[in-house]
């Protein structure tokens, strides 16, 4: 593969999903990250220890100044948070909400970088006026929807706002759950004492409790239907096998739901389940953000 080289700037970096879809494409990668979580951090340095950390994207402005680091950016990418814009939460703020509102930030970051190419990501269950204010303010640039369910074992639609030119939807890639699972795992069994019966393609007991089949592509945001884990919803994680038990996914599994490597989170004793699990469910889909950055032109 012809050696290339691409200099990033990635604000809520998270745990550098698209550092790791650069380098499977064949990039050699000048990765520069702000994120504030210690945990993301240490998942990411444990896998890319060349990061250069910035700290917080409030405030962080260094281009044209006395620092020159920042200068000459081709990729500016960044997955602004999502909690006041989700439909999983109730009276959601939208822009104006304390969190949501850090767009404001990749706005105003990406006016001074100027770089040669950006990717903002956000949920796709946002409000139609935070999708069109976010289209406004970046110049009437209209979002890309992108399910991950054609490239992974989960439902999970994303807006991609993007002048990375000629993107095109994924070939769907048939995955399911099935095709994440460790046959031979350890996993801990759940005991269902109601009837399961279908609704919907989704496995139910009479108690109102959701599960998925092997042969599922499991649900991200509703909450009747959790699969990437976060410090609520970890524990909801389960799957009717073929053998009729119901069980909790496994690390590994739960990492594949977001086509990341396997023990790509793992910090051994620094381990925090809910931790670990906020930071999957916080990260792109891996194969996802690699498609969209598989159309750069070097």
């Amino acid at each position: 593969m012809k050696h290339k080289t691409i200099k990033v700037l990635s604000l809520f970096d998270g745990i550098s999903v698209a550092q790791q879809a650069l380098k499977e494409l064949g990039y050699t990668v000048e990765y520069y990250a702000s994120e504030i979580d210690p945990y993301a951090i240490a998942v990411t340095q444990k896998n890319h220890p060349e990061t250069i950390q910035l700290g917080s994207v409030v405030g962080l402005e260094h281009w044209g100044k006395n620092d020159t680091q920042l200068n000459n950016i081709d990729l500016l990418i960044g997955g602004s948070p999502c909690q006041d814009l989700s439909i999983a939460k109730g009276n959601r703020e939208g822009l104006a909400g304390k969190r949501s509102g850090l767009f404001y930030e990749y706005l105003r970051i990406l006016k001074e970088v100027k770089p040669r190419y950006y990717v903002l990501e956000n949920v796709a269950s946002m409000s139609d006026e935070a999708r069109d204010e976010i289209s406004k303010e970046l110049g009437g640039v209209e979002p890309i929807t992108i399910d991950a369910a054609l490239v992974s074992a989960q439902n999970r639609k994303r807006y991609f706002w993007t002048n990375i030119p000629g993107i095109k939807q994924p070939e769907d890639r048939g995955i399911n759950i099935l095709n994440i699972i460790e046959p031979q795992a350890e996993r801990k069994y759940i005991d269902i004492k109601n009837p399961i019966k279908t609704r919907n393609g989704i496995r139910w007991d009479t108690s109102g409790k959701g599960y998925y089949s092997q042969q599922d592509r499991a649900y991200s945001e509703n909450g009747k239907h959790p699969t990437v884990p976060t410090a609520r919803t970890i524990t909801k994680v389960k799957v009717l096998f073929n053998d009729g038990r119901v069980g909790v996914l496994t690390w590994k599994e739960i990492e594949r739901l977001q086509s990341l490597p396997d023990n790509y989170t793992d910090l051994a004793e620094g381990n925090r389940i809910e931790k670990r699990g906020a930071v999957i469910g916080n990260a792109y889909n891996k194969e996802v953000i690699k498609h969209i950055l598989s159309y750069i032109k070097p």
